[in-house]
């Protein structure tokens, strides 16, 4: 097994040929990806048992150990990385035992039968990228105001206002009303001349001062000049930083905050 080879498959090993190909792997610190019958025990900061199945051991290059049932996309039994591992095959079974020292934890993968044993050499240094479209930055400033401005109080999204709808509509910890457009590229002067076509109308309907605010990752060249000249504002705002907003877990749904009470947000208000 040669360390230039990315992968190695054996098929329908025996237990001893398999084991062999495990404890190599682990040694030379590859990806280990197997597949068979077998039964997993664990303790540590608990106790647990998984039933004799036909499952997925992954084991990484860090000592991270997962266990896929062949349904669903968590593991049923997992272990964080810097894990140990030992593997030792007698009569008919091979155990895959793996240690980790704080907390204790101990988890044994035991098989009957082993179907496929994999070994990869993989190498990632690639950037994790998270994208979001406009709608999505439109739900992270609802969940999250102060991704627009501190105390920022949204009233509604999607404003239906004579020249077209506005995405976000409320108002500044000072009481001045809020105009908000947002755009998930670089904004050009089209998007300057369309947040200006909603004051006007806005402005004729209330008796209170409106800030107007173009909201993007950055401005195209002469936009900012553009803005100045017509009293309107830019906040910047990274679509990635919308996207982690939204991806975090717990974030309470939309219709969970704007359930349509008076004073409430409410869609198209």
């Amino acid at each position: 097994m040669p360390s230039t080879t990315k992968a190695v498959v054996l098929v329908n090993p025996t237990l001893e040929e398999a084991a062999a190909a495990m404890e190599k792997a682990l040694s030379q610190r590859r990806t280990l990806v197997a597949a068979g019958n077998c039964h997993v025990h664990y303790s540590g900061r608990a106790r647990s048992t998984l039933e004799p199945g036909e499952r997925l051991l992954i084991i990484k290059e860090d000592g991270s150990l997962l266990v896929h049932r062949p349904v669903g996309y968590e593991p049923v039994n997992w272990q964080p990385a810097g894990s140990v591992f030992h593997v030792q095959q007698k009569d008919d079974e091979l155990e895959v035992h793996g240690v980790r020292q704080k907390p204790r934890e101990n988890v044994r993968v035991t098989f009957d039968a082993v179907y496929m044993v994999s070994t990869l050499a993989l190498t990632d240094a690639g950037d994790f990228l998270l994208h979001a479209t406009e709608d999505d930055m439109h739900r992270a400033i609802l969940l999250k105001p102060e991704l627009f401005e501190e105390g920022f109080k949204p009233i509604s999204w999607e404003k239906h206002v004579e020249p077209g709808f506005v995405d976000i509509y409320g108002e500044d910890q000072n009481g001045k009303l809020v105009i908000v457009e947002v755009k998930r590229r670089t904004a050009s002067k089209d998007a300057a001349l369309q947040l200006a076509k909603y004051v006007e109308p806005i402005k004729a309907k209330v008796n209170r001062e409106v800030r107007a605010v173009l909201v993007a990752p950055s401005l195209g060249k002469d936009v900012q000049r553009m803005l100045v000249t017509m009293g309107l504002e830019f906040k910047p705002l990274d679509p990635k930083t919308c996207a982690e907003v939204l991806k975090k877990p717990g974030n309470t749904k939309l219709e969970a905050f704007f359930k349509p009470k008076s004073g409430d947000v409410s869609k198209k208000a």
